[in-house]
């Protein structure tokens, strides 16, 4: 019974991947090239959009390690036998939460150097 299920399903994928491209939209115009004043206030509004996105990334990243150390703490003074389980699961919350925030810094350093729709 399972291998007709995984048959059937694989069919099923075989036959919409060959059909779905038949349902494909025409590629659209090209949009109208920007002049030198709209290039300019694109990449104006790119860099203060990436930095509000840097600064909330930043806030709220600083405020959710502050409840898990928070709460790690008060965890682990309620129990000091399981103080490396909670540490260790406190580090890599940790690292996890400030991998956001990279990532976020990441965006918003390729925002402020290269320009939006450069062609």
């Amino acid at each position: 019974m399972r291998r007709r299920l995984v048959l059937t399903l694989t069919f099923l994928f075989v036959v919409v991947g060959i059909v779905v491209p038949a349902y494909a939209q025409q590629q659209a115009a090209p949009p109208a090239p920007l002049d030198a004043a709209g290039h300019a206030e694109m990449i104006k509004w790119s860099i203060i959009t990436a930095g509000f996105a840097l600064g909330i990334a930043a806030a709220f990243g600083a405020l959710s390690q502050s409840r898990g150390l928070s709460a790690a703490a008060e965890a682990i003074a309620r129990n000091p036998s399981a103080a490396g389980d909670i540490r260790g699961a406190m580090i890599l919350g940790l690292v996890l939460i400030e991998s956001l925030v990279i990532y976020v810094l990441l965006i918003s350093l390729i925002l402020f150097f290269l320009p939006p729709f450069a062609k």
